[in-house]
Formats: C-alpha cells, sequence, structure tokens
C-alpha cells in the first residue's frame, strides 16, 4: 500500500510562497509586483506536483504490477512553467517601458481614482450631523466640468463647452 499524504513540508512551503507572492502583489512597485507573480507561479507548480501525488515508477515504460506516477501532474507543471515565464517577460517589459517613462517603478492612481477618494471623503458624515445628505450647491455636471482625464490633453477649451462633437456648423442633427 502507498502512502498517498503530500508531504507536509511541501504544503507548508505552498502556503509560505502563496502568502508572500500575494503580500507582494499588492505593493505599489512594479518590481514587486512581478516578484509576487514569480512566487505565485512557483507555488502552483508545487500544489500541482504534491496534488500529483506520492512518487512512483516510470509512467508507460513497461508493465509492472507497482503503482505508476500520474503523468498529468508533471505535464501541468511543464505548460505552468512555460506560462509563467510568458508572463513574467511581459511583466519585466511592462515595468521596463514604465521605467523608460517615468523614471520610477511606482503605480499611480489614475484621475479617476482621485476624484472617487476626494468624493468619498467629502461625503462622509460628520459624527455630530445630520443623517440628511447635504449637497452643498454642486452637481453632477460641474463635477464633471471639473474632471478632466488624459484624453482632453490635446482639445481646445472650446471644444470641452461645444460638446463631444465641437462645433461643427456642417453637422446634421438637433441642435
Amino acid at each position: 500500500m502507498t502512502d498517498t499524504a503530500p508531504n507536509l513540508t511541501l504544503v507548508v512551503v505552498i502556503v509560505v510562497l502563496v502568502a508572500a507572492g500575494v503580500y507582494l502583489l499588492l505593493e505599489r512597485s512594479l518590481s514587486r509586483i512581478v516578484l509576487g507573480i514569480v512566487l505565485l507561479g512557483n507555488a502552483v507548480n508545487l500544489l500541482l506536483l504534491v496534488a500529483g501525488g506520492a512518487a512512483g515508477s516510470a509512467p508507460i515504460v513497461g508493465t509492472s504490477d507497482q503503482p505508476m506516477s500520474d503523468p498529468l501532474a508533471q505535464a501541468m507543471v511543464l505548460t505552468a512553467i512555460v506560462i509563467t515565464l510568458g508572463l513574467t517577460g511581459f511583466l519585466l517589459a511592462l515595468s521596463y517601458r514604465s521605467w523608460q517613462l517615468h523614471r520610477h517603478d511606482e503605480v499611480q492612481d489614475d484621475v479617476e481614482d482621485r476624484r472617487i477618494a476626494r468624493l468619498a471623503a467629502r461625503d462622509v458624515p460628520s459624527v455630530e450631523g445630520s443623517d440628511v445628505d447635504s449637497d452643498e450647491g454642486t452637481d453632477l455636471d460641474d463635477e464633471a466640468r471639473e474632471t478632466h482625464d488624459e484624453t482632453d490633453v490635446g482639445r481646445p477649451a472650446a471644444a470641452h463647452e461645444a460638446g463631444p462633437h465641437g462645433s461643427d456648423p456642417h453637422r446634421e442633427g438637433p441642435r
């Protein structure tokens, strides 16, 4: 009878790799994110090997009465290694391009994230205030006029006020 229980040491190593990988993925630095992906890839590879069961005799070669090891787990690990290598190369290319453009590898909040954080901080009711939401004279149109994204960089100010189609006198449609 063969022992099919997983090795406790490998299970602990998998848990540590997953925990460290998730921790690094939650960082703002792209280099740490890449390292987190690599650690998670290695944890998945070990998990697949542990899930494949205990080692037996070589699969397919000869016929014996001993239990054979499952070749599917080893094939899946090879596939996972190739996928992790490709993903790591892609993330390294993105990180290097970000370094070339910005001279740092920190992930920045975009304009929409900053606007939502600002509005959420403003909308938090005070402890001694009432539960009624007070709209302090601003409406959604005013907030939309104040918010600009990176697609507005090249457009002139008159185009913002004229609408999405600009002020084309030859444009058909309702005025």
